[in-house]
């Protein structure tokens, strides 16, 4: 009898991408409305401490939510509910000495940090964002063991509290201190994210006090709990490893910030306040690149209890079939995002950020396939992770990011490319990243079908789409000027978008239905998939 957590994982990750997709609407609102608000600049010193942020978050947090997951997911396979509960104190406690030290950095040399990336105007910045990395850490612990129980109802509303009040209070309280100048609108914007992070720990934490209290714990005369030391030193021996392979990416994105600027600075000719717009471009992008892996995450995070309760039971058929759905349906999400990004790039840039720079939508159809590179790094690396080889993620990353590093030499600090060559080392990082550990899972799980099964037939049907939204949006734009007239260039350009995804939309569901991408277990698979199968008349 397949086990439930192989059986549900889906399920779990259509939960957390609901919720997925609720947050990313209202951060996309946040972080248009602020870039509009501070400009390039502004969104220049938040870009910096955020990635100064980010560094230190994963140094505190990557792999141990991982590893708290796929600890629990194995003691709840074998029926050891004093295990489970031993790992969450252990896990709760070292989470929060590690926010302490995170957060202490932060608070205590916020002026150093911002010199040292080439922007001391991001220190008031740097500063806001220190509590937060305390409450993350802490809520990380929460998270992970409940995600070990395929349980995604935690996650995915402490997300959504996250992000209503990063949006609530940082919007509020930048338009309030943009009269002090952006670096204080931009701090004033970071400080909402402590504040969504502080009341999304403070939720978390009740939830689990509360499932904790209501568990039925069958009696076991032999579920005899592992030490706190036995505990800490597996929880350490699965986390390390994942969470060098992630800050490899972060120290490398922080390195990729600070040669950007200085290479724009000192190879192409650009003044510092040049600089720092050109640089704002490119955050305002990435947000944009970040987007469609957001969405792959919630299958990431599902799939690693699913395989590793099917390996600790030694189920290697379900977990093989669990690795085949989850890269397919990453392809089936991430790529058409990836083309769609890419081919609308312009227009995009247009709607969503009026009149920033003209880089940007170079800079997008560049990060529009790369986006789908960074969902294929995502889905894979949680999956050798799943099956216990936490270090070859590390070797792939940091391969990934010393090319990035390279091209970021060779090519922003050439006049002729510019900010592009960033860009470009983005697409070479996570393209290296996801063909080494596609080979590897290849080595390492030979029941896996061939690879052309799980990547032709989606990549047709994004073609396809791509096409379809590439011509229908002149298109579109052209019947908007006889409708509304040769002015109102922004509502037209926004009315002629939307049309332009609708028939994308409508084009890639008929492309899936006619190539017979999905086959009728994947649907039945997905919530509400019987009465879908129903519709689409498979059988």
């Amino acid at each position: 009898m397949p086990d439930k957590k192989s059986q549900n994982y889906l399920r779990g990750a259509a939960i957390l991408a609901a919720a997925v997709a609720v947050v990313k609407v209202i951060g996309a609102v946040f972080k248009i409305a602020l870039g509009n608000i501070i400009g390039d600049e502004g969104f220049a010193h938040f870009t910096v401490s955020y990635n100064i942020y980010s560094l230190l978050l994963t140094l505190s947090t990557a792999g141990l939510p991982i590893a708290v997951s796929k600890m629990v997911s194995e003691a709840e396979a074998l029926g050891r509910n004093r295990q489970m509960k031993r790992i969450l104190s252990v896990s709760s406690l070292f989470f929060c000495l590690l926010g302490l030290a995170g957060a202490s950095v932060m608070l205590l040399f916020p002026r150093e940090l911002a010199a040292g990336f080439n922007d001391i105007e991001a220190e008031k910045s740097i500063f806001a964002l220190g509590p937060s990395v305390f409450f993350v850490c802490l809520m990380s612990a929460y998270r992970g063991y409940t995600q070990g129980l395929s349980d995604m109802r935690l996650t995915s509303m402490s997300q959504i509290i996250e992000v209503v009040g990063k949006a609530g209070v940082g919007l509020v309280l930048a338009r309030a201190l943009l009269k002090d100048g952006l670096p204080s609108a931009s701090a004033g914007a970071i400080t909402g994210v402590s504040a969504g992070s502080a009341a999304a720990c403070v939720y978390s934490a009740f939830y689990v006090w509360r499932m904790e209290r209501g568990r039925i714990r069958p009696s076991a005369r032999f579920d005899k709990a592992d030490g706190s030391v036995s505990v800490f030193k597996r929880l350490v021996s699965i986390a390390v490893p994942v969470a060098f392979g992630t800050s490899v990416l972060s120290v490398i994105n922080l390195i990729d910030t600070k040669l950007i600027m200085s290479l724009l600075r000192s190879k192409v000719g650009c003044s510092y306040m040049e600089a720092k717009v050109l640089f704002g471009v490119f955050g305002k992008v990435q947000t944009l690149f970040n987007i469609p892996s957001s969405f792959v995450l919630p299958l990431a995070i599902s799939v690693i209890p699913a395989i590793s309760a099917s390996s600790a039971r030694r189920r290697e058929g379900e977990a093989a079939e669990a690795v085949r759905s989850s890269i397919k349906l990453t392809t089936l999400l991430g790529l058409p995002a990836g083309v769609g990004l890419s081919v609308l790039a312009e227009p995009i840039m247009n709607v969503l950020y009026q009149g920033s720079a003209r880089e940007g939508a170079g800079l997008l159809s560049i990060f529009g396939i790369s986006s789908y590179f960074g969902c294929l790094a995502l889905i894979t690396n949680a999956i050798l992770q799943a099956y216990g080889f936490e270090r070859l993620p590390v070797f792939t990353v940091a391969s990934g990011g010393l090319c990035k590093i390279a091209a970021d030499i060779l090519l922003v600090g050439n006049p002729d490319v510019g900010i592009y060559g960033a860009a470009a080392g983005t697409l070479i990082c996570y393209a290296v990243i996801s063909l080494m550990n596609l080979f590897f899972l290849r080595r390492l799980s030979p029941g896996l079908p061939a690879y052309g099964e799980m990547f032709l037939k989606p990549a047709v049907c994004s073609a396809v789409m791509g096409a379809a939204a590439f011509f229908s949006y002149p298109l579109f734009f052209g019947l908007t000027e006889s409708l509304l007239g040769e002015g109102r260039g922004w509502t037209r350009s926004a009315l002629a978008l939307f049309a332009a995804i609708a028939v994308a939309v409508v084009v890639y569901a008929a492309a899936l239905v006619m190539t017979k991408t999905l086959d009728r277990d994947e649907v039945f698979s997905l919530p509400g998939g019987p009465k879908l199968a129903e519709m689409l008349k498979m059988r």
